[in-house]
């Protein structure tokens, strides 16, 4: 009881306050005066020194780490109110958050749809009885994620009378924003006919004015995101009036073919037709 009492009154100010300088001066001195008096506590019966400050009414600076403040078992400080409350409101907003997290960050499907043929533009090399065929594909890729995505590559198949035709790949195609869906454009250039195709005979016969043919497309998208890459793929088909060019009108124009590739030979024949 000494010991606790003793703290107590050690950390106390005094009762009295300087109305003004001389006062607050003359304070001062006697505060001095008093210092030099043992500081002792009045228990009734005797008085004992305070074993903390040793009197002088100040607790040491490096004594501070040292020294243990007591407080009684029933002090409202060792029992902290709304304990369960704050425990279940934490866990809740813990829940929230990571909720959130998973909503948000999850990988949400990406979408890859074939929105048509824009240009077909078509070649007769009657030297080597090939029908050179170039289709420019408009593909849709929908984005449903929070985040954006990039295509990495894009490979697409071209086959006619279950024979591959024409090959194109593509790589750093395009970043789609999130929630939203691009359109990307590629040309795919074809060859049909040679020794055992009929492909040839028909597209250059005149009795016919429409020429149509069926082309079978298989389309794979990579898509990366979060260093994850997942693939998608379309098949479809389509058909082309291999007997001339064609273009829609609301079609963009196709890049310039090289001339090794696309430009027709000498003995090429080049004919008009309307794409169907």
């Amino acid at each position: 009881m000494g010991s606790w009492q003793s703290l107590r009154s050690c950390s106390l100010a005094p009762p009295w306050l300087p109305e003004d300088e001389d006062d607050f001066l003359d304070s001062r001195d006697r505060e001095e005066d008093i210092a030099k008096f043992p500081y002792v506590e009045f228990t009734g019966r005797d008085s004992i020194t305070c074993p903390t400050c040793q009197g002088s009414g100040h607790i040491p600076t490096e004594q501070v780490n040292e020294l243990v403040a007591l407080i009684p078992y029933h002090d409202q400080r060792l029992k902290p109110r709304r304990t369960k409350f704050y425990v279940l409101v934490s866990v809740l907003l813990c829940l929230l958050a990571s909720g959130l997290v998973v909503f948000f960050l999850f990988p949400h499907s990406v979408v890859v749809e074939d929105n048509g043929i824009k240009v077909v533009r078509v070649w007769f090399d009657r030297k080597n009885s090939l029908v050179v065929l170039t289709v420019m594909v408009t593909l849709r890729i929908r984005n449903s994620n929070f985040y954006s995505v990039a295509v990495t590559s894009l490979t697409s198949q071209v086959r006619y009378m279950n024979s591959v035709v024409g090959t194109h790949k593509m790589n750093n195609v395009t970043t789609i924003q999130p929630l939203s869906d691009k359109l990307v454009n590629f040309t795919v250039m074809s060859k049909m006919g040679g020794p055992s195709f009929y492909a040839y005979f028909f597209c250059t016969l005149s009795r016919i004015r429409v020429h149509s043919i069926v082309i079978f497309m298989r389309t794979s998208v990579k898509i990366s995101y979060f260093s994850h890459v997942t693939q998608s793929s379309l098949e479809t088909h389509h058909y082309v009036d291999c007997g001339a060019n064609s273009t829609t009108a609301s079609g963009p124009e196709p890049p310039p073919a090289t001339p090794e590739d696309v430009a027709p030979k000498k003995n090429s024949v080049r004919k008009p037709a309307v794409l169907q």
